[in-house]
């Protein structure tokens, strides 16, 4: 019996995911095929002059045991503690049967997870925490607004036509203003008053202030957890090189299983045999028969290559005005930061202990900055004398800062680290690079409105599975495209033609809010 033809688009945490459950029958012939030369999507991990860079920085950190296990298959848990680990006499949670990672470099770490805002050149707990530092780096008048209009959010509740009216809600306006109003704006590139409220049911999760407030208060009383707020997880696995490691390895496992993956392959037709497409071809003009497509490309371009022909001329016209938000990463090298630690967490050499801070500066236009020697002291270089940060900008492709020189931009970046008071001078910086990113955050405004549409013209194509964060348009975790992957796996083997589940990944309260554990 002829193995039956699946051709997945992207080698992401998506496509690389069904490729890797798919495998494990020899009833598939599966062809992977990636835009890039490299795999892993925005989950990638970039060498420059040996020291990595995480593309958006990516926490391993899972609610569902199946995604967790695919990861562990792939690579082991530390047996003993890492570099940093054994410096700060630090302890943490071994796996006997793990890897050693001062010996092997295939194996995952355990690290502590701690992200902070950068306000008026304070740092404030992320998420926002009562506690008396937060309220004095604030001031007396700040607190007093932010404890009037939360009380105000608790009397009087928004209807939730905008994320605004979710953060206000939440936290009520003062805090808002303060903490999430120009960062989202920096993000998407529009006010929050025009984004759906479906980003923040998203990323927000369940959280709020008072649910802040309580686990701050029952924290010392909870022995034995039974249910973790997302937002609030104090400790996360990472590749010992980074999350493009973990990816390298996967696609060199499903290789090893029979799956071709084709680079620099770019996907401009898909071809329709009544309700199911027939064959996938490439820009350059090869052609791929299939039973069965699974897309992790940006729907935008998926719509194109079908073609207005085969689709509604009202859903083709939202699909291809989607709108998403373009990533620039400037990782800058530097001998010492100015900030210095005054938490209680010890770290190497006074760094302060963030994996990324959140800046919340209006007077700049960086939206983040991640410090790599806190996510794994083996992503940089020389973790003892230098320090290896990325500096991370939203934009849309064709503005201003996109269509800027590397050399410029860098140097723009470099200004507001010591405009911030990250770091004293120009003359610690040591070397810098920067790397750009198309479609890295599908957005939820404009054409959004109306994806229902979108989604229903896909479901009538019975062997088309979308899936990840550009497949279905939506702000997955990695985790969550990881999971849309093996569901799409799932249905192939089953056959199945109804997806509702694979669409519901991340959108159910129960899922997204709560993980169970003992």
């Amino acid at each position: 019996m002829s193995k039956k033809r699946v051709v997945i688009i992207g080698a992401g945490p998506a496509g690389l995911s069904t490729a890797y459950e798919l495998a494990k029958s020899d009833e598939f012939d599966i062809t992977v095929l990636e835009l890039e030369s490299f795999v892993g999507g925005i989950s990638r991990t970039v060498n420059y002059k040996n020291n990595r860079m995480d593309i958006g920085g990516h926490r391993f950190f899972t609610k569902n045991e199946r995604v967790s296990n695919v990861w562990h298959e792939i690579m082991p848990l530390q047996s003993k503690p890492s570099m940093d680990d054994v410096l700060l006499n630090r302890k943490i949670e071994l796996d006997p049967n793990g890897a050693d990672p001062q010996t092997s470099d295939v194996v995952i770490l355990k690290r502590n997870r701690v992200s902070r805002i950068y306000f008026i050149k304070k740092f404030f707990d992320y998420p926002i925490s009562m506690k008396m530092r937060t309220f004095i780096n604030m001031g007396f008048w700040r607190t007093m607004k932010a404890g009037f209009g939360y009380i105000g959010s608790v009397i009087h509740k928004r209807k939730e036509n905008s994320l605004e009216d979710f953060y206000i809600n939440r936290f009520g306006k003062p805090l808002y203003r303060l903490f999430f109003e120009s960062y989202t704006e920096k993000l998407w590139g529009v006010h929050p008053s025009k984004l759906s409220a479906d980003w923040g049911a998203q990323r927000v999760k369940g959280l709020s202030l008072w649910k802040t407030f309580t686990n701050a208060i029952t924290k010392p009383f909870k022995k034995n957890k039974k249910k973790v707020e997302t937002s609030l997880i104090e400790q996360f696995e990472y590749p010992k090189f980074g999350p493009g490691q973990f990816y390298s390895l996967l696609a060199e496992d499903v290789k090893k299983k029979g799956v071709k993956i084709v680079y620099n392959a770019e996907v401009s037709k898909l071809e329709l045999d009544g309700n199911n497409v027939s064959k996938v071809i490439t820009k350059d003009g090869q052609s791929f028969d299939a039973d069965y497509v699974v897309s992790s490309m940006p729907i935008k371009d998926l719509f194109s290559a079908i073609g207005e022909d085969k689709t509604s001329k009202e859903s083709f016209e939202i699909a291809t005005t989607l709108p998403y938000r373009d990533f620039i990463t400037v990782g800058v090298l530097v001998n010492k930061l100015k900030i210095k630690n005054k938490t209680k967490i010890p770290t190497l050499n006074e760094l302060v202990p963030d994996t990324w801070i959140y800046v919340q500066e209006r007077d700049v236009t960086m939206g983040r900055i991640q410090i790599f020697n806190n996510w794994s002291p083996y992503m940089v270089n020389d973790p003892l004398h230098t320090v290896w940060i990325g500096l991370e900008y939203f934009c849309s492709e064709g503005d201003k800062m996109w269509e800027s020189k590397d050399e410029d931009f860098i140097a723009m970046a470099i200004d507001e680290l010591v405009k911030m008071g990250i770091i004293e001078s120009k003359e610690d910086v040591i070397d810098a690079t920067r790397q750009k990113v198309k479609k890295a955050y599908p957005a939820y405004f404009g054409s959004y409105d109306h994806f229902d549409k979108v989604r229903a013209e896909l479901d009538k194509i019975q062997n088309l599975y979308c899936i990840g964060r550009n497949g279905q348009h939506r702000y997955n975790n990695m985790d969550h495209s990881m999971l849309t992957g093996l569901i799409a796996a799932d249905y192939i083997k089953a056959g199945q033609t109804e997806k509702s589940a694979l669409w519901e990944v991340n959108a159910e309260k129960e899922y997204h809010e709560e993980k169970e554990s003992n």
